[in-house]
């Protein structure tokens, strides 16, 4: 993957790229530890203060860096995981909260994201469109049909996000053909509040940073929110076909890239 720089970011130099080494794997792991662990309060099972599991050695992480100071540092990232190699290892990570089964009739290589995090000083969107821009060179470059993966409220309390939740479901409800269903031990039902019940509007703003990028670019979100006491979330599924991701998304990310 080329690397591709942000001249625009002051006295900052991001660049992103994929990972080569375990080196770089271990700098992600750590910085979603940060962000997940230290600042979102997770639940850690132990005292290295590193987030990892056994989907990270078969998936692509994502990195975005400031070179800034000389040496690396890495700000964000996300992790990449490709039907192809999910098919020989341990499957996917969301069909431990979802039955994937709906997308095993869509055509051409699939791609999960996850676990995307960028440090919180960075949290702007020029270090945003470069791991946008990378996904979308990763795209092209593996000719991927369809994406995948789960967006989390914080918290684990659904009818805190009642209003959110319901409006996803009334407005973003994938087709049946893409409408992964959350599996029934762990199926929390998302139209917790009827149309007419809460201000659309106001939940619309009030969705995650993240996941509101998702539906500016065609996203649609599947059946039923999972609480995930683990990582102190809400998740809700989210799909999204590139073929009918918005123009917007293509001539301002996949360009750049």
């Amino acid at each position: 993957m080329h690397k591709i720089v942000n001249s625009l970011a002051v006295p900052r130099n991001l660049s992103v790229r994929l990972a080569n080494c375990p080196a770089d794997i271990a700098a992600a792991q750590r910085l979603r530890w940060e962000v997940f662990y230290r600042e979102r309060g997770a639940i850690s099972s132990g005292n290295v203060q590193m987030d990892c599991d056994p989907y990270d050695p078969v998936c692509d992480h994502l990195l975005v860096e400031d070179n800034a100071l000389g040496t690396p540092k890495v700000v964000g990232t996300y992790r990449l995981l490709r039907q192809s190699i999910a098919a020989m290892r341990e499957g996917f990570y969301s069909a431990g909260e979802y039955d994937l089964s709906p997308l095993s009739h869509s055509p051409g290589e699939q791609l999960e994201l996850g676990r995307s995090c960028v440090a919180s000083e960075y949290r702007d969107a020029g270090t945003i469109q470069l791991l946008w821009r990378g996904i979308a060179t990763y795209l092209r470059q593996h000719q991927i049909s369809t994406m995948f993966g789960c967006a989390s409220f914080h918290g684990i309390d659904p009818d805190a996000h009642a209003d959110t939740l319901s409006y996803l479901w009334h407005n973003h409800l994938a087709p049946q053909s893409l409408r992964a269903r959350a599996l029934e031990e762990r199926y929390v039902d998302m139209a917790r509040l009827p149309l007419g019940g809460y201000d659309p509007r106001q939940a619309m703003r009030k969705l995650p940073p993240l996941l509101k990028a998702y539906l500016r670019v065609g996203a649609q979100v599947g059946d039923g929110a999972v609480i995930d006491h683990q990582f102190n979330t809400v998740d809700v599924f989210i799909v999204m076909p590139v073929t009918e991701i918005s123009e917007r998304y293509t001539s301002r990310f996949g360009a750049a890239a």
